[in-house]
This record gives C-alpha cells, structure tokens and sequence, in this order.
C-alpha cells in the first residue's frame, strides 16, 4: 500500500487561485484564467516523487514515463517502449525494443542504459527501494544496444509487460551509491513524462507545467494546478464555489452536491475499482490467530449495509481481493455471506462464551482486540466503526485507536489495522503480495503474517501459469483455500467519486487502483484531452 502524507488546507496565491466571490460561478474558467489550465484539489500528498519509493509505480504519473502503460480497457500500451515486449520460448527473458528521440525534461537522451540503471537500482538491496518487492521474478536486465532491453526472469511471468509501468529515471541521478531514499529525485523529479514538475510548495501546492518535447505531442491542457486541501467538507465547499476545476471526494459528499455544481458545467464521474478495504488479523494474536473468530467475523459483517449507508451505495462487496469487476477471476463460492446467526453458533461450538457484559471469553481469554485506523481518513473511520460494531453483536469486542501511520507501523504484527490496496491490472500478483507467507510481516505485505500452505501453492501456481485461462484457474482455488481459513476481513471495493469541469475532450472512464485521487481519476490521461470548443 503507498502511504501519502495528509496536509493543511492552503489557498496558492501564485497559481491564480481566486478567493470565492459572492457572485455565481461560471461555467469556464475564472476572468483571466488561462483556458488552457485547470486547477485541482486532492486531499493527499505524496511523501515525495521518487519512482524507486513507489512514486507512479502504476504507470499514471504524469512526471514520469514507463516503458508500459495501460488503456482504458487495461491492456498494456508501449510508451517508453517502440512496441510491446517479445518473450523468449522458454518466458524467461522479455526483449523490449526502445522509442528513440525521447528526451528527459533536463535535455539529456532517453536510451537503454537509463532503463538499465532504473531496474538495477530495484534489484540492488543497498539501495533499499520499497517496489522491489513487486519484482520477485526478475534476475536482471541487460542492454542489448542503445535502443533494445533485455529482462531475464528467474520463472516464467505470464503478465511481466504489466510489470513494466514503473517510471525510468536518467541513469545519471543514480550515479551515486546509496539508499533510494536520500536521492534528489525526491523533490526535484526528473522524467520523461507529459508534464515537468516546476513547482512544490510542500504542504500545500504543487504546480506542472507542459512538456513542450513530450515524445506524445505537447499537452493541450498547459498547466495543472494541484492544491492540496486535507478535509472532504472543506474540499467540497470550495469546489462548489467554483474555486476548482476539480476534485476527488467520498461518494456521499460527491453525489451531494453534484446537482449544486452541474449549474457551473461540473459532472459527477464515478469509478469502479479494485480498491479494497479489509481488516487484518494478526496472527501473533491469540484472539485474532483463532479460526473460529476470524471466520465468524467474516460472516457477522454487513458489507452491503456498509456499503449503503457510509459509501452512497458507491462500492462492492469484498470476501477476498478478488474484485466482481473481474468476474472471469471470481470464485462465487469463495464469498461470505451476511450470515450473524451463523457466526454467534460457530462460536459457541467452538467454546467462546458469552460473559455477563456480552463479550465472550473462553478461558482466560477475551474475545479482545484492538482496531487501527488512519484517523485523517473518513472512510476508513466509518468503516471501522461499522466493523465494530458488528463485531459487538456477536459478542467480539473492537477497541478502536485513530492513529497516524507512523505510530500504526510498528504496532501492525499484533494489531489489527484497516488496510487499503488493490489494482485491476494483476490480482494475481497483489493477493501474493497481501497473503503469501514468504511475505509475512514485510511492511504492508502480509502485515498479520497470514500462512497457509493450499493458498501459497495456489498462488504460486497463478504467477507462473502459461496462459490466462490456467492463470483465473489458480486464482479461483486460491480463493477457495483463502475462504476455509481467511486471513483478514474484506469489507469492501470502493467506488471513486470525483467532480471535475466539463469543459475539455477526451475524458475516458477506467477501473482504478488503489492509487486514486489526481493522480487517477478523470485526469489519467489528461495529456490527451483537448479544450472544447
């Protein structure tokens, strides 16, 4: 999961953001605006820029370039890349030939030992970069010339061209040793993307003007303008006045004031994804290692009443990581049913009984736990609490703790946390990383330390498939073991709400990742929309 860092609201005096007026907003922008900009609202901030500590790692950046990006219907696209890479007969090796002319936004070449310098940087362990862990199969790349890359993999990678959405960085910004996390590229990013970062006012704005010599063709939309602004009610309020051009909100508030803002030429978009919600259950927990308690928790949620009462209806049901927008992947089976009476007689076979305040014990221990939660996150909040307290009607207490993520970290082996991640582009790949035990306690992969031999071998099984028929084959038996033994409690998928100004061409809807916001959103592939007319 890629932490963000909550800011205060600002207002940016330098980047033309007006004050709102008692007058009513128009539909363009404000007089004397450049038509041609729009200015954004997100409510998170990314800890820095540096693609090695997961910055874009999804291929949406709009710094940065990877070799693959994907489309609309979630195929992967060359961009750094002249086509899409050609794998060996035996799959272990990808050959990727390279697009030629491309220039970083200092003016240095793009070539093949940039592509080089990047990977090594991941698989380097000095340089201690977080999304390595999402390269396990790769051995090594080499240049084969200035214009082609070779990926040698240590087994066959059905999916490996999605891998390849990481950003490639200028083979000089890691000229000198050391962690990933002291480079330059932290606050003074250097890509190959449709924008350059020319201003970070951290805390509370950040400006990106158009690259003039994007290998794509110069934006149309020449300026972007993203405010950072912490609270939903406050982001809101401001949209409305017609102060943005955009923003990114829960579902609830978004539908909320959608008719208020249609007046000004603003629309409603609203996403799928495969951006779940679940509670982890430690496994160093006495409480939340029993199986009888994390099964009956499984059945005692109300995912649908969570769903329809704190998302505006806006959301999935979760059983696993598996999203229904991919049903070809999904188990049906595999899904928990809202099922407490099922749940409170599981638990009394199992000898958890109910003492005099409802909580039940068996021997000399509480059916107790504690529940972390980002305390700046909304949704996270309501869901925890719903959690909670169904967790109470079966007699499982649920003591709440709002906390910061650094004081969540170190507590997650033995607490349970609300935990967020996902992406439609591998599911495979992202339940091995959540649930797999060779990834027990590494960060937010596996946090619980979860272990069951059936869902390895099953997942396992999936990353090296030969084909995507073989590949949702495996998926459907790990999901299978996953449900007789669950690790955690899925609650939800959310949907992704956003207001944004109607006024260019060349929106597209997608299914979204975790990752959302501005980064994502209707904005995704900005570069190529274009002012209406």
């Amino acid at each position: 999961m890629t932490r963000v860092r909550f800011v205060a609201v600002a207002l940016l005096a330098a980047a033309g953001v007006a004050a709102a007026s008692c007058s009513a907003p128009t539909t363009g922008p404000a007089p004397g605006a450049d038509p041609a900009a729009m200015v954004l609202a997100d409510g998170y901030e990314p800890d820095d820029l540096n693609p090695l500590m997961g910055y874009g790692e999804e291929g949406a950046s709009k710094i940065y370039d990877g070799l693959i990006s994907f489309d609309a219907d979630r195929a992967p696209q060359p961009n750094l890349a002249a086509s899409v890479p050609t794998a060996s007969p035996d799959g272990l090796s990808w050959t990727v030939p390279l697009r030629p002319g491309v220039t970083f936004h200092d003016g240095t070449p793009f070539d093949a030992q940039d592509v080089v310098a990047t990977y090594t940087a991941v698989l380097d362990p000095s340089r201690a970069a977080t999304v390595s862990s999402g390269f396990p199969m790769l051995r090594g790349v080499t240049a084969v010339d200035a214009s082609t890359v070779r990926f040698d993999l240590t087994y066959p990678f059905l999916l490996f061209p999605g891998r390849l959405t990481l950003p490639i960085v200028p083979s000089e910004a890691l000229a000198t040793p050391g962690p990933a996390s002291d480079l330059t590229l932290g606050t003074r990013p250097v890509g190959t993307g449709p924008y350059r970062m020319t201003e970070w006012r951290q805390g509370s704005s950040m400006i990106l003007d158009a690259n003039e010599r994007y290998h794509g063709g110069a934006p149309a939309v020449r300026r972007i303008t993203i405010v950072m602004a912490e609270d939903d009610n406050t982001r809101a309020q401001r949209t409305a006045t017609g102060e943005f051009d955009g923003t990114v909100l829960p579902p609830s508030l978004a539908r909320g004031i959608a008719e208020q803002v249609s007046a000004q030429g603003m629309a409603l978009r609203e996403h799928s994804s495969a951006d779940y919600r679940t509670i982890s259950l430690p496994f160093a927990n006495p409480v939340t290692a029993d199986l009888t308690i994390r099964q009956a928790l499984n059945r005692a949620v109300n995912r649908q009443g969570m769903i329809d009462a704190l998302l505006a209806g806006q959301g999935w049901p979760a059983s696993t990581p598996i999203p229904e927008v991919l049903p070809e992947e999904v188990e049906p089976s595999a899904q928990f049913a809202y099922d407490p009476a099922a749940a409170n007689a599981m638990l009394d076979a199992a000898g958890w009984v109910r003492g005099p305040d409802g909580v039940r014990v068996r021997g000399d221990l509480p059916a107790r736990f504690t529940l972390m939660y980002n305390a700046s996150d909304t949704v996270r909040r309501d869901l925890a609490q719903a959690f909670a307290s169904d967790a109470r009607a079966i007699g499982v207490d649920v003591r709440l703790e709002g906390l910061g993520w650094d004081a969540i970290d170190p507590r997650m082996g033995t607490d349970a946390v609300v935990l967020g991640g996902g992406n439609p582009f591998d599911t495979a790949f992202k339940s091995w990383l959540l649930l797999h035990s060779s990834n027990a306690a590494d960060g937010y992969n596996n946090p619980g330390s979860y272990r069951n031999a059936e869902v390895d071998a099953a997942l396992d099984a999936a990353q090296r498939a030969p084909d995507r028929a073989s590949r949702a084959a495996e998926l459907r038996r790990f999901q299978t073991a996953y449900a007789a033994d669950p690790g955690m409690v899925f609650l939800t998928f959310l949907g992704h709400s956003y207001l944004t100004r109607d006024r260019f061409d060349g929106y597209q809807p997608v299914v979204e990742p975790h990752t959302h916001g501005t980064t994502w959103g209707p904005w995704w592939n900005v570069e190529d929309w274009t002012p209406r007319s």
